[in-house]
């Protein structure tokens, strides 16, 4: 039994001591909503969705959770109707029935969550497992119906929104085309797998007006035979370090690794192990700085929301980035023109290299995170410790997101300069979100 079965089990096993109208005590308790969050965390991993993908699972959602506080809370908080593109007008709650907005945002979430990529029922469980808390714990009959008859309406509006924004579309779209141009990007070991998403910048943003607002200059030329070229450098620089690595280094690389299908082979055996993607890794950063901040329930459904979006437009920027250019991993590189045997401390994810993806959502998220909790919030990220992977600990948002440069650097997975640019797109895509969207009054 996980962490968030073992709260709502926690709860049940209360309810013949406790009273029976406690159910606010527990339904807005901040930390439900977090669990919520990490209950979708998990049925994404377990589905093996690409980091891309998976950011639209958790936006969606973010987003139908955020507009229950902001129905039911309008002098705290603003709808995003009319802010986000496309979404024009959300349901709003009848005044004469009793709704509880915090169970609405937790229903919503659940609603969206399980519907936007999935068959619809991949959380029915945990959903029931929430309804019969509610029941248990005093919630009366009309505001549990009422509750359920408005989230059904508003998630029913977010997910009607969500099929217009192209993805349904781009299933179908055509494949990466692989050719043997230099410096062009080429499938790599193990998996060999086909270039993940090459559609995914054809997606609506959320905030951006387009999937190249912020379009990233063009990367060093490809040239390994002039060793004063700046590629050349880059391609030494990331091969040296990665034969060196120091202990500390493996750890920030294995941390910020985030591969939600890492394909293991030995011998003739192949197996996949899965881990939180990048997004999924953040959402997770969110929960717990919510917990720090000692942030209420509205606060913490007002940060997943902000921080998803940023996430949502920092991968449509940063794919429309790797498909204009379409440039080759180091490690590809490094076996063909130097050394065959080397390999990259972590596994190369299947998509262009130029940018860093990680690196882009990391300091997008960062940005949206320090506009709701401020800048300089130290915190223990836990987030691996269920992988096996111990905890690191920083003094900012952005100082997360500047160690995961690093992360993917060391790992073999992206050239610095990459990185660097990344992070400093990312950071537009992060400040366009902060700055644009008006949420907490």
């Amino acid at each position: 039994m996980n962490r968030i079965l073992y709260f709502i089990a926690g709860a049940m096993l209360l309810c013949s001591s406790c009273k029976k109208n406690d159910y606010q005590k527990i339904l807005h308790d901040p930390q439900l909503y977090s669990n919520t969050v990490h209950e979708l965390n998990g049925v994404v991993m377990g589905n093996n969705f690409s980091p891309v993908v998976a950011s639209r699972n958790y936006t969606y959602a973010a987003i139908a959770g955020y507009e229950a506080i902001a129905a039911g809370y309008p002098k705290q908080y603003r709808s995003l109707g009319g802010q986000l593109n496309g979404l024009k007008t959300v349901p709003t709650p009848p005044k004469d029935k009793p709704i509880d907005f915090e169970y609405a945002a937790i229903l919503s979430y659940c609603a969206v969550g399980q519907a936007v990529t999935f068959p619809e029922g991949s959380m029915k469980y945990y959903v029931d497992s929430l309804d019969k808390l509610a029941k248990d714990h005093g919630m009366p009959n009309d505001v549990f119906d009422n509750t359920q008859a408005y989230a059904k309406a508003l998630s029913s509006a977010i997910i009607k929104w969500s099929k217009g924004d192209n993805y349904l579309k781009t299933r179908s779209a055509s494949k990466f085309t692989v050719t043997e141009e230099e410096g062009r990007w080429i499938p790599t070991p193990p998996m060999y797998a086909q270039a993940v998403e090459p559609h995914w910048m054809e997606l609506r943003p959320m905030v951006m007006d387009s999937a190249s607002q912020f379009r990233v200059p063009a990367p060093p030329k490809f040239d390994v035979k002039d060793k004063n070229s700046k590629y050349y450098q880059e391609v030494m620089y990331i091969k040296n370090t990665g034969e060196h690595l120091t202990d500390e280094q493996k750890h920030i690389a294995e941390f910020w690794d985030d591969n939600p299908g890492k394909m293991n082979v030995s011998g003739h055996v192949q197996f996949i192990t899965k881990k939180f993607s990048p997004p999924g890794h953040w959402m997770s950063v969110t929960g717990i700085a919510a917990k720090k901040m000692n942030a209420d329930f509205n606060t913490t459904v007002y940060a997943y929301a902000k921080t998803s979006i940023a996430l949502f437009d920092g991968f449509i920027q940063c794919w429309d980035a790797k498909y204009h250019y379409n440039t080759v991993r180091p490690e590809t590189v490094v076996n063909k023109y130097f050394d065959i045997n080397w390999r990259p401390f972590l596994q190369t994810p299947p998509f262009p290299e130029y940018t860093c993806g990680h690196s882009t959502i990391s300091s997008a998220a960062a940005e949206a995170l320090t506009s709701v909790f401020g800048d300089n919030v130290a915190y223990k990220d836990t987030s691996e410790l269920e992988f096996g992977i111990k905890s690191r600990s920083f003094p900012s948002f952005r100082a997360a997101a500047l160690e995961n440069n690093w992360a993917r650097f060391y790992g073999g997975l992206h050239f610095h300069n990459s990185c660097i640019v990344a992070n400093t797109y990312g950071k537009k895509v992060g400040d366009l979100v902060a700055d644009k969207l008006k949420m907490k009054l």
